[in-house]
């Protein structure tokens, strides 16, 4: 029963390696700052405003977050999600 459930805790960890990121999950160039883009909080969602967040936030990928859409929950480091209601209107910047 011991060397079973050995061998069955080498195969997981063998399937699990797979899964491992490689690249500086701390920062780096790229990595995405939410700060900046708390300031455009309650307005209206561009594509220009957009591209100026990405700008500011040093990320290179963006994300919109639509009302009630179910979003993967992986990290990246270099996206920014922008999460708006129903009016189109900005409620939330965050990073990952």
């Amino acid at each position: 029963m011991i060397r079973v459930v050995s061998v069955a805790l080498a195969a997981s960890a063998v399937a699990l390696a797979g899964c491992a990121t490689t690249g500086d999950i701390a920062g780096g160039a790229g990595s995405c700052k939410a700060e900046p883009g708390q300031a455009f909080v309650g307005q209206r969602v561009t594509a220009e405003l957009g591209e100026r967040l990405l700008r500011l936030t040093g990320a290179r990928q963006l994300r919109w977050g639509p009302p009630r859409t179910p979003m993967t929950m992986d990290y990246r480091v270099d996206r920014l999600n922008v999460f708006y209601d129903d009016a189109m209107m900005i409620d939330r910047v965050t990073c990952g």
